[in-house]
C-alpha cells in the first residue's frame, strides 16, 4: 500500500491505516524524542500524544513535505512543551554521530581534539535554556532559522541571535584552561 494511500485512509479513521504508519513511524520518532527528553518513558508518551495530534489534524497535512517531516516537527513541539512544563533540562546526546567537517580556524564551533561527547553533553546542558533549545534544534536535528523561528514561536533574527550567542558560551565551556581543567 502507498504512502498517500495509507494516509488517505487514516483521514478516514482506518483504524488499520493508523496502525500500520504508527508502527512505521514510532521507532524513529521515539528517537528524535529521546534527544530532548532525558526519560525513555516521557519519550514514549511525547511519541504518543504527538501520534493522537497527528492523526486528530490529519486533515491539515497537505504533502507540501514528506510525512516523516511533518511528524517529526509534531514530535519535536511536543518535546519543548514536555520541557517547558517540566522545566526539565535537555537529553543526552546519545547514540547522536558527530560530524568532522573543515572548517575555517575562526569558526567558533571548533574545539580542542581532546574534548570528548561526554564534554559536549555536559557543556550543551550547561547552557542557559534559550541558547539550549536552539542550538539542539540547529546543530542535532539539523533545522534552519526559518523553522527554528517557527517551533519556538520566534523570530529568525532572534534564532540567529541566541545561536551565536550559543556557539560562543558552548565554545567557553569547551575550551580548557591553563592547567587542563575545564571551566
Amino acid at each position: 500500500m502507498f504512502q498517500v494511500d495509507i494516509i488517505e485512509q487514516c483521514k478516514q479513521n482506518n483504524r488499520k491505516a493508523q496502525l500500520q504508519l504508527y508502527n512505521q513511524y514510532c521507532d524513529g520518532m521515539y528517537i528524535v524524542a529521546k534527544r530532548f527528553l532525558k526519560d525513555a518513558a516521557d519519550a514514549e508518551d511525547v511519541v504518543q500524544e504527538a501520534f493522537i495530534k497527528a492523526f486528530t489534524k490529519l486533515h491539515q497535512y497537505q504533502a507540501e513535505v514528506t510525512f516523516g517531516a511533518w511528524l517529526k516537527r509534531i514530535v519535536v513541539n511536543k518535546s519543548i512543551d514536555f520541557l517547558k512544563a517540566k522545566k526539565h533540562t535537555l537529553v543526552e546526546l546519545n547514540e547522536v554521530h558527530l560530524k568532522v567537517i573543515d572548517t575555517p580556524k575562526d569558526d567558533k564551533w571548533l574545539v580542542e581534539d581532546t574534548v570528548t561527547l561526554s564534554d559536549v553533553k555536559l557543556a550543551i546542558n550547561a547552557l542557559p535554556e534559550t541558547y539550549k533549545y536552539v542550538v539542539m534544534l540547529y546543530l542535532i536535528e539539523g533545522y534552519d532559522h526559518q523553522e527554528i523561528s517557527e517551533i519556538l514561536d520566534i523570530s529568525e533574527v532572534a534564532s540567529r541571535t541566541q545561536l551565536s550567542r550559543g556557539k560562543v558560551k558552548l565554545q567557553k565551556l569547551l575550551t580548557l584552561k591553563k592547567d587542563g581543567t575545564r571551566h
